[in-house]
């Protein structure tokens, strides 16, 4: 079972119990999510409320390894090279109206944020370690001069650009 939202903000030190209590308590008259509420009552910053969001979210998704999975070449199509690297995810097919896409714990709120503009049906998060997203990367998308090493960066590196 995933721990819950203001749980994980305390184990990172953003939120006190005292402060989390009085969330839950603000929460339960007016129904706002909980992480918009650490911003607004207690200034936690949207990043720290991302980073507790991925690391629930990761307790509670599938982990695959996208270096042996069969990935559908209709699903391919749904980002381009530029975009699988920028955003560090890897769509691996396509079932039942749904995109699977493979990301990192870590890229998972951007990648997140980027389907939702770019991606027109649901997607459905899996989540590998970056080394291995960033072979499968190399294996489906390649651009010269990209490497799985680029998986551990935060943005889009280009190395042809040095």
């Amino acid at each position: 079972m995933a721990m819950r939202l203001g749980d994980l903000l305390v184990r990172q030190g953003v939120l006190t119990n005292e402060q989390r209590d009085e969330i839950l308590n603000f929460q339960r008259t007016h129904k706002r999510p909980f992480g918009e509420l650490a911003e607004t009552l207690f200034g936690v910053s949207p990043e720290a409320v991302e980073q507790a969001w991925a690391t629930q979210y990761a307790m509670l998704a599938e982990a695959v390894d996208p270096r042996g999975s069969d990935v559908e070449s209709d699903a391919l199509e749904v980002v381009s090279r530029r975009q699988a690297w920028q955003f560090k995810v890897l769509p691996l097919g396509l079932r039942a109206g749904e995109v699977r896409i493979c990301t990192t714990q870590e890229h998972l709120a951007r990648a997140l944020r980027f389907v939702g503009w770019r991606v027109n049906v649901p997607c459905h998060f899996v989540l590998a370690q970056a080394d291995h997203l960033g072979e499968a990367l190399m294996r489906h998308y390649p651009i010269t001069g990209f490497t799985a090493d680029l998986v551990h960066a935060r943005g889009l590196a280009d190395p042809r650009a040095t």
